[in-house]
């Protein structure tokens, strides 16, 4: 990290604008100058309390360059992708925004991408989402207003023509980097390269790619994307993460669609010691090998259940080269604000009784010195 990546009036404040950048933020900073960027997804809480989103974060500190805020993946409600997003940028951490097109139409998605921008979100993934039938409460009404490809040309359109997409103008556009999803190991095969081309004609800068497990496919497709041309018009962060067994595997391959999980991977993990450790072992190793293809970027970790070995991951890989995204240092504050949030979070829920408005009252009497009989209002 450069002294360039932060704003010297504190790290919670956007960068000052380049030439060439669309976004103030700093995962198009580290991707523009050729470095090879990490970016790790945080699995967000079935929580208010904004405590269980600091230690999620805090376990990324010094290894990734950007935070993806997850939007009810699986169609499985947790804390909003819009709080996580308010929570971390206001601490100066790098956010990805994930935007799901299943449960919010466009005049909500529209008003999201303008609210996150104001608060410093500087980079946006479009998807789809998946299917409430999906999650745990297929009785919801899905939304689906747009679908990923229309919510790129949506964002393009707010940031680059200033407008919404009912044509009225916007004051200051939503200066954000946009990103999609891919999955180059979903049939048709040849065909996912053609849908990235229409994903960033659409306006993607950067994608990051479904888990890889097969590098010998993903080779493939990369070498299609390549002969295209598109590895020079959108940046392409290969998706990755470490299983916890072989069992784990197996129930991800039965029961997540888009996921490819060879045999040859499963009997390694099987025929392991530490099913666990081997796991992580076999991230490693893929991280090295795609970080030699050709127009890959950088690396997207998802470590869902085990984001406490992201930094170990990227540590053996040595992707980074010495380089250390930015880690947020602890302030004189962070005490005082810590105790205070305990002692809110604490303090049982009252309700304006009579008790407190006699505690009021007294407060009153006290500090404001009045003439006998003298009502207190």
């Amino acid at each position: 990290m450069t002294d360039l990546d932060v704003n010297p009036e504190g790290a919670h404040l956007p960068l000052e604008p380049r030439a060439g950048h669309t976004s103030r933020g700093r995962l198009e900073r580290v991707l523009r100058r050729g470095e090879f960027a990490v970016t790790a997804e945080l699995n967000p809480p079935d929580s208010a309390d904004p405590q269980d989103v600091y230690d999620r974060a805090a376990v990324f500190d010094g290894w990734v360059d950007a935070i993806n805020a997850v939007d009810a993946s699986g169609a499985n409600c947790h804390m909003s992708s819009v709080g996580i997003c308010a929570l971390l940028t206001r601490m100066g951490y790098a956010v990805v925004m994930q935007v799901a097109c299943r449960d919010r139409n466009r005049i909500a998605i529209q008003g999201d991408v303008l609210g996150a921008a104001a608060m410093g979100v500087a980079n946006v993934l479009c998807l789809t989402g998946d299917g409430v039938q999906a999650g745990d409460q297929p009785g919801a009404v899905p939304v689906f207003d747009l679908d990923s490809m229309s919510l790129l040309e949506t964002v393009r359109i707010m940031r680059e023509e200033q407008r919404f997409l009912s044509g009225r103008k916007i004051t200051s556009p939503p200066h954000v980097f946009i990103g999609a999803a891919a999955n180059p190991f979903s049939p048709p095969f040849d065909f996912r390269p053609l849908r990235l081309a229409k994903k960033i004609e659409a306006g993607a800068q950067f994608v990051q790619t479904q888990y890889c497990f097969d590098v010998p496919m993903f080779e493939d497709y990369m070498r299609r994307v390549r002969d295209l041309g598109l590895h020079e018009r959108c940046f392409i962060l290969v998706g990755v993460g470490p299983l916890a067994s072989a069992r784990a595997a197996r129930w991800i391959r039965t029961n997540v669609p888009g996921i490819h999980i060879p045999d040859a991977v499963i009997a390694r993990l099987e025929g392991a010691e530490n099913q666990r450790r081997e796991g992580k072992n076999i991230c490693v190793e893929i991280i090295q090998q795609c970080r030699e293809i050709a127009g890959v970027a950088g690396v997207h970790v998802m470590a869902y259940r085990q984001e406490e070995l992201v930094a170990e991951i990227v540590h053996e890989t040595g992707v980074l080269k010495g380089r250390r995204p930015w880690q947020r240092l602890a302030t004189p504050g962070d005490a005082m604000v810590a105790e205070r949030l305990q002692a809110v979070l604490s303090e049982e829920a009252v309700t304006p009784t009579a008790a407190a408005a006699e505690a009021v009252a007294q407060a009153l009497e006290a500090d404001s010195p009045k003439e006998p009989g003298t009502p207190v209002s």
